[in-house]
């Protein structure tokens, strides 16, 4: 996909949609929301984004890609930490319900009908990350599999699904040190 340009005026309209998406959900939001919430007229924001369909898959691919550069600079920029602080700052990274994430896993069970091209987005996002998680589990030990990448991605979702149904951000911690052990 060809980099994404966006006007100053665009990506303030994105995210303030980005925030109304995160908290309101993708269905309950609708473009006479947005445009209510950000003082843009109807043929402005159809002139930037075309659809309501197309301005999903901008807003899902601004979050990504502030998501992804924050995967990189854990894994490939922090040299004073070993895989298993990265590993950790990973998931406190992914599993923070007001951080980056929970749009794009939100987006997960939110858009697979109604908006095919923004689900693609959350599901690729996934699969990327899945590698970077394998590509520490393996510093940890050689014999790690993608099995145990997709494993941790899974501690991760269903530590958001805990938060989202109950407040026990103490058990977080208890968690990822409890998989973390069966690598040392």
């Amino acid at each position: 996909m060809p980099n994404l340009i966006l006007s100053t005026r665009a990506l303030k309209v994105v995210n303030k949609a980005i925030d109304l998406f995160h908290h309101s959900g993708f269905h309950m939001v609708g473009v006479d929301t947005i445009m209510r919430e950000t003082g843009v007229a109807k043929m402005t924001f159809y002139n930037y984004f075309q659809s309501k369909e197309r301005f999903v898959e901008i807003c899902l691919i601004v979050q990504k890609e502030r998501l992804k550069e924050k995967v990189i600079s854990i894994s490939e920029y922090d040299h004073d930490a070993g895989a298993i602080d990265k590993l950790k700052k990973l998931y406190f990274l992914h599993t923070d319900v007001e951080g980056l994430y929970y749009l794009l896993f939100k987006a997960i069970f939110e858009t697979k009908l109604t908006h095919p091209n923004a689900y693609q987005i959350a599901v690729r996002y996934r699969t990327w990350l899945i590698n970077e998680i394998y590509s520490q589990l393996i510093k940890l030990k050689t014999d790690a599999t993608f099995q145990n990448a997709k494993l941790f991605l899974y501690m991760i979702e269903g530590t958001i699904i805990q938060l989202l149904s109950s407040d026990q951000a103490g058990e977080k911690e208890k968690l990822i040190d409890y998989f973390l052990n069966q690598f040392n």
